[in-house]
């Protein structure tokens, strides 16, 4: 199975106003690992970054304004995502831009819309329906699931792509599925390793006091009184 983590950063919130793609990051999987391939680029939006896009990611038009123009990595990128199951926090954000840019291309030879060329899995969909109620941002996840994103200070599409492979597979079976590769030897190790007992100090029981107990009594009498003569707490 080939995935490919995909996170962009734009200029501003809507590609009906006009707004462009900044930068685009993507992450290969295969059956659930890191490939070691990845597609990456900033990329030349020819027009100025509003404010609270800025805020977020902090990359200016001037750090831009040297590099490629989508036209010019569109191809590339099509070819790398292609056949495969891209997986995005917020989909419809991230492809939204994405067919935005292609729809703008007159020389592009074949579909203009991600969704020809790829599956798409949205991981706050997924989130969602896995936790109803709750928060279920990128950062929100990571808390949740034990994920490091302590050097998150500003979002990037490369950053924000790498801590999404570590909430994805948290989410989805988390390392437990990584060990399909194992060879017998990795996997005996793993399980010795995993029934070592612990050698630690003897455990230590304290006992209650007759004043404790005496007030144990006293409490257990009350809530048998309240409850009708029914009292769960009583051997």
């Amino acid at each position: 199975m080939r995935q490919v983590i995909l996170d962009t950063e734009t200029t501003g919130l809507d590609p009906a106003d006009g707004h462009r793609l900044v930068e685009v990051g993507c992450i290969e999987l295969v059956n659930r690992r890191p490939s070691g391939r990845t597609f990456h680029r900033y990329l030349n939006p020819e027009r100025d970054i509003d404010e609270g896009a800025l805020a977020v990611h902090g990359i200016t038009r001037a750090q831009l304004e040297t590099e490629p123009r989508f036209a010019a990595v569109a191809g590339e990128l099509l070819e790398f995502i292609r056949g495969a199951e891209l997986v995005i926090h917020n989909a419809p954000f991230d492809v939204g831009f994405l067919n935005a840019e292609l729809e703008r291309l007159t020389d592009l030879e074949g579909p203009r819309r991600i969704e020809s060329v790829c599956r798409v899995l949205d991981t706050l969909a997924l989130a969602r329906s896995m936790h109803p109620g709750q928060r279920n941002s990128l950062d929100a996840l990571c808390k949740r699931y034990g994920v490091d994103n302590s050097k998150r200070e500003l979002h990037g599409a490369m950053l924000d792509a790498r801590i999404l492979v570590d909430v994805y597979l948290a989410m989805t079976g988390g390392q437990s599925a990584l060990a399909l590769g194992e060879t017998q030897a990795q996997r005996d190790a793993r399980a010795a390793a995993t029934r070592t007992p612990r050698q630690g100090a003897p455990l230590r029981v304290v006992a209650a006091s007759e004043d404790e107990l005496a007030a144990h009594e006293t409490m257990l009498a009350l809530l048998e009184k309240s409850s009708g003569g029914v009292c769960l707490f009583r051997g």
